[in-house]
């Protein structure tokens, strides 16, 4: 009798295990399956902006990019208000903290002169999807990942772009793989 009573006690312990690693795989199915429990809130701040071309294919005066291939970059048209502008964006760049040498800032129009990790610009040409103010998140290979209007608050920004730097790690810093 007491023997089937442990044999019995070793089943339930080992179905509480089984049960403790499949039931998150069963809820997590069933979430996918029937859109149970999944947020529906926006994380980007931001719109994308398909219509919007890779970044050369823009009507840009001749610019020097960072010398690293491979830099997130900051467009901003600084064409009203272009020091505070400037300066804003600069600001959000220095907040970024060990992530900053990752972003260039392209300001594309104004009068002064560059700030500190900032690369300008000029239109040769206003294409129709540039507005005054506007802000531009560009990935590594030149595609314009998220768009701004000029209302935008830094806080925004920063929060979009922290998290697009730290979804894609900097591939410069990843040790090579063998083999490949």
């Amino acid at each position: 009798m007491q023997e089937a009573m442990r044999i019995r006690h070793q089943r339930l312990k080992l179905l509480a295990l089984i049960a403790i690693f499949a039931l998150p795989v069963i809820s997590a199915w069933v979430m996918v399956q029937w859109r149970v429990g999944i947020p529906e809130q926006r994380t980007a701040h931001g719109e994308l902006a398909p219509d919007v071309p890779t970044l050369v294919q823009w009507p840009l005066a001749e610019y020097r990019l960072a010398e690293e291939e491979g830099d997130w970059l900051l467009a901003f048209d600084c064409s009203v208000a272009c020091a505070e502008e400037a300066d804003r964006w600069w600001r959000l760049h220095r907040a970024l903290g060990r992530e900053a040498p990752r972003v260039t800032r392209l300001r594309i129009g104004g009068e002064i002169d560059p700030l500190p990790g900032e690369v300008a610009t000029e239109w040769l040409d206003i294409p129709d999807w540039q507005a005054p103010g506007r802000v531009w998140v560009i990935d590594p290979g030149g595609q314009v990942v998220l768009s701004y209007g000029r209302e935008v608050g830094q806080r925004e920004v920063m929060d979009d772009l922290s998290h697009l730097l730290r979804m894609n790690p900097d591939r410069r810093s990843l040790p090579e793989r063998i083999g490949d």
